[in-house]
């Protein structure tokens, strides 16, 4: 379990990619993101998979036990949003790669330094 207010949720599966081993592969589709902040991360040009995210928890469980836990979590009004939002990989280890909506794939990297604004 972690914790991902420092770097966001990408740098948080990277640093359990790397210490584990192993390649997190993420649909983009299944990542909840608030409307409000998708809203203001496009309006900023920031990317919200790499905004610090308190109060909110990341876990990587067993795939057996995984729908389970997310149904025990949403029956607190502190998890009402608990969801999966992808899977532990044993190839490309190190990696996060997300699945995106239009059916591509794309590296997720770990934030160095502060996230810039895109300009263009």
């Amino acid at each position: 379990m972690r914790d991902p207010t420092r770097g966001g949720v990408a740098t948080t599966l990277n640093e359990i990619a790397l210490s584990s081993e192993v390649c997190i592969e993420i649909r983009e589709e299944l990542v909840p993101v608030r409307e409000e902040v998708r809203g203001a991360c496009e309006i900023l040009g920031l990317d919200p998979l790499y905004v610090a995210n308190e109060g909110r928890l990341v876990a990587v469980v067993a795939a057996g036990v995984a729908d389970a836990l997310v149904a025990r979590m949403r029956e607190n009004p502190h998890g009402r949003d608990a969801c999966i939002i992808g899977e532990v990989k044993a190839e490309l280890q190190g990696i996060v790669a997300m699945r995106t909506g239009f059916g591509g794939t794309r590296i997720v990297d770990m934030l160095v330094g502060e996230q810039l604004p895109r300009i263009c």
